[in-house]
């Protein structure tokens, strides 16, 4: 369990990082900054290798996670090299982020709870 809580303190951080780069862009400023597109593909590769190394009985645990989803997304950025469509980018921290940081917000409250 620590160990997974690990995982999600990394996930956070990647979120909290795509969030403070995100939230001064446009798409269109996002789509022409080379450094940001892959300080940004990167993160999210983080937040799929993080989510990846959950444990299983902790993703049976929150199913309201899309865990594969990350993991897939992950695999695709890291093995799909030359095909990587910033748009879907952008999408991902604009749409998918927000709601996975709420999810994990819940998480964390509730296994502090937990603990305390």
């Amino acid at each position: 369990m620590k160990h997974d809580l690990n995982y999600l303190s990394h996930i956070k951080s990647e979120i909290e990082f795509l969030k403070s780069k995100s939230k001064d862009l446009t798409s269109a400023t996002f789509l022409q900054d080379e450094v940001v597109k892959r300080a940004f593909v990167r993160s999210i590769e983080i937040i799929g290798e993080a989510a990846g190394k959950v444990s299983d009985r902790f993703k049976n645990k929150y199913p309201e996670v899309e865990w594969r989803k990350l993991s897939a997304t992950r695999n695709h950025l890291i093995h799909g090299y030359f095909v990587v469509d910033y748009d879907i980018v952008w999408d991902l921290v604009v749409s998918k982020i927000p709601i996975l940081d709420s999810q994990l917000t819940k998480i964390l409250e509730t296994e502090k709870t937990l603990f305390d």
